[in-house]
């Protein structure tokens, strides 16, 4: 049922954004005829290139890094949310992440592993968050910690 509303919300964004910027362009004629026009289509302009140049600089950004590379998944587990979008969670990481499912198929699932093997799995569909998952390597049971000071036993 929750994934649902999820589909239909995503469905309805897509339609709402161009409808209201048609409304707003409207509306702007009524008011202030060409001149509002103008104004209407140069703030819709604006909007979409403050968009599009976030996008640059998040892709940028993770054009430095390996792939699949994240400095503390325990970090990136604790910051992620159901819903936010691929582009959202690249900002997050600073690098893109390994595709583990098919390319072209959905659900999406991308890694991101830090440098102790530690990773989070992210399912998403139609580009946003459904589900994520953290795996932390296991200790190995021989491994004897000690404090410093004291003798091993």
């Amino acid at each position: 049922m929750r994934s649902c509303v999820k589909i239909g919300v995503m469905q309805i964004q897509k339609i709402f954004v161009p409808l209201a910027s048609v409304v707003l362009v409207v509306a702007a004629y009524r008011a202030y005829g060409r001149s509002g026009v103008a104004i209407a289509t140069g703030a819709l302009v604006m909007w979409l290139l403050l968009h599009f140049t976030r996008m640059m600089q998040v892709l940028k950004r993770a054009a430095e890094r390996p792939i699949g590379f994240v400095d503390s998944a325990v970090m990136l587990n604790a910051k992620l949310r159901p819903g936010v979008n691929l582009l959202h969670v690249v900002a997050m990481t600073r690098a893109l992440g390994e595709l583990v499912s098919p390319k072209d198929s959905q659900p999406e699932l991308f890694r991101w592993t830090d440098a102790s093997e530690s990773f989070v799995t992210c399912e998403f569909r139609q580009g946003k968050l459904v589900k994520w998952e953290l795996v932390r390597p296991t200790q190995p049971e021989d491994a004897v910690t000690t404090t410093p000071g004291t003798p091993a036993p």
